[in-house]
């Protein structure tokens, strides 16, 4: 979730038509009818990571509200259950938006214990526009083609360039997809989510999301709470700042998670000859940052890349040392070579590829109300970079796209709810992406929920990353559904996992860095 705006301009094309919404105050609403229950056809996926996992397709409505008219088609993956009694499906979602949830099946088949992952059918899916579900979304190719303009707009003409780049990708999306962006949306994806419930056989189904998964599962909740069996959230949008207010808590969230950075470099002097003063070091990587603009590293890595490169840092902290290796190997020797490498590795991280940037802004820019007026961005967002430099700009160009967004927004739904079953909530207390206030804010709102918190964590996505005490709180629930309860506004706390050490040998890591969760979930969300 990286998560405004003169009047449209002309290249935009206006989507026509109505636009059916929920009602904000969900609480007056009637649950959606069930809808029709299709066959699944499953079969091996063939892929060497998981051989359990199956693979499958299934037919909706591109539109909920009219069950017959045009289908769109989902894909879905499943490891089945193995135990002789099923507690029925899990569905799993690695946020975004955009993010594809095939192979998460698969992850958290393995991940769990055997004996509590054999007692469900763990279902993945690609949501509406993604990956392998059809259509797929691919508004601009190549939008993020290195090297674009410097993020920070300190000159006219440097905002200039990039609110062209915002407004031709929103007119882009709106030429090639205006039947499809009405729809491209969280409730007409949480529908979806009933749909594979119903195609199961299950009355009710159990869910486990991460990210912006969170937001999906809270708002499916709301809409079928009698649909629920289990509910499992880690690392929580704030529900009530959809999307722009989410988005400016993540800058100074960050700007923090960098600035740790700094610090644990600041801690191995001996390995990086960085110094011993986090500030003179950030100031360093700054001074490289200024550089970069001037001259891109490899004729590719520029400013704007740089941010790229670091920003899955604050995502998971297992990147720190390969990115001080860039950064020292830069500064000290004057070699823009890993820093390129680097790039390579860790910037295609944050873009699920042009597919998952489309998808991205199509659900965010549709879901909520932006600032149509790009002066409000400007002064917002120059008074947020001067706290929060880091990547303030870089996450405000992100989403620029939604200022001059072709369709009309919907109104964002309360999801408090006390109709549910026990809810299990997983929190690090420094996650940059999904800031600790809104796992505190959701534990309020979901009556029967229990908060379990990483102290002093600042991954994204914490369970089953290693962190035995989170694990057996996960485990324990899907086992029985048992939770903790402390009576107050946390129910449990786990340590933090120790932070890591320089690497020990030259190594070059996949894009997923040693981590097959954190190569899996939705940067920006």
């Amino acid at each position: 979730m990286r998560k405004r705006a003169a009047v449209l301009c002309g290249a935009v094309v206006v989507v026509a038509g109505s636009f059916t919404a929920l009602p904000a105050d969900a609480s007056t609403a009637q649950t959606p009818p069930s809808p029709t229950a299709a066959k699944l056809t499953w079969k091996g996926c063939g892929t060497t990571d998981y051989p359990t996992l199956q693979c499958a397709s299934l037919k909706v409505p591109l539109d909920h509200d009219r069950p017959h008219g045009r289908q769109i088609t989902l894909a879905l993956s499943r490891v089945p259950h193995t135990a002789q009694k099923s507690q029925g499906p899990l569905l799993v979602n690695p946020g975004g938006p955009g993010g594809s949830g095939l192979s998460l099946a698969g992850f958290v088949a393995s991940a769990l214990p055997k004996s509590v992952a054999s007692q469900y059918d763990v279902i993945g899916f690609d949501p509406r526009g993604v990956g392998r579900s059809r259509p797929a979304l691919d508004c601009k190719p190549g939008y993020f083609d290195p090297v674009r303009p410097d993020s920070v707009p300190s000159t006219p003409a440097l905002e200039r360039a990039n609110l062209t780049r915002a407004k031709s990708f929103a007119a882009a999306c709106g030429r090639k997809y205006a039947d499809l962006l009405p729809y491209i949306n969280t409730i007409q994806t949480v529908r979806d989510m009933d749909s594979i419930r119903a195609a199961t056989g299950a009355r009710r189904t159990s869910y486990f999301g991460y990210s912006y998964g969170t937001y999906l599962g809270a708002v499916y909740a709301k809409l079928f709470p009698e649909r629920v069996k289990r509910l499992v959230l880690d690392s929580i949008v704030d529900p009530t700042g959809v999307w722009y207010d989410d988005n400016i808590s993540q800058d100074y969230a960050f700007d923090a998670r960098h600035k740790a950075l700094m610090a644990w470099i600041a801690k191995y002097d001996s390995t990086y000859k960085l110094g011993t003063d986090p500030a003179r070091i950030e100031a360093k990587w700054y001074a490289m940052r200024a550089a970069l603009a001037k001259k891109p590293a490899g004729g590719k890595v520029g400013a704007s890349e740089l941010e790229d490169t670091f920003l899955p840092g604050g995502y998971y902290n297992g990147y720190w040392p390969y990115l001080a290796e860039a950064f020292a190997a830069y500064v000290n020797d004057h070699d823009p070579d890993p820093l390129v490498e680097a790039y390579d590795n860790f910037a295609a991280v944050d873009a699920s590829g042009d597919n998952g940037y489309s998808v991205y802004a199509s659900v965010q820019c549709r879901d909520a109300a932006w600032p149509r007026d790009w002066n409000q961005w400007r002064k917002d967002n120059w008074a947020v970079h001067a706290k929060a430099p880091f990547m303030t700009w870089n996450n405000a160009w992100y989403n620029a796209p939604c200022a001059f967004w072709p369709t009309h927004h919907e109104h964002p739904i309360s999801i408090a709810n006390h109709k549910l079953p026990p809810v299990l909530l997983f929190q690090a207390t420094d996650d940059a992406a999904t800031p600790y206030q809104g796992g505190a804010t959701v534990h309020r709102l979901l009556a029967r929920s229990s908060f379990v918190v990483e102290q002093g964590g600042g991954n994204h996505g914490i369970t089953l990353s290693g962190n035995a005490c989170l694990d057996k709180y996960l485990a324990d629930y899907l086992a029985s559904g048992k939770v903790p309860r402390s009576g107050g506004q946390i129910d449990a706390v786990c340590p933090k996992l120790p932070d890591p050490t320089p690497l020990s040998a030259k190594a070059a890591p996949t894009s997923a860095g040693g981590s097959a969760l954190h190569g899996m979930l939705g940067f920006h969300g």
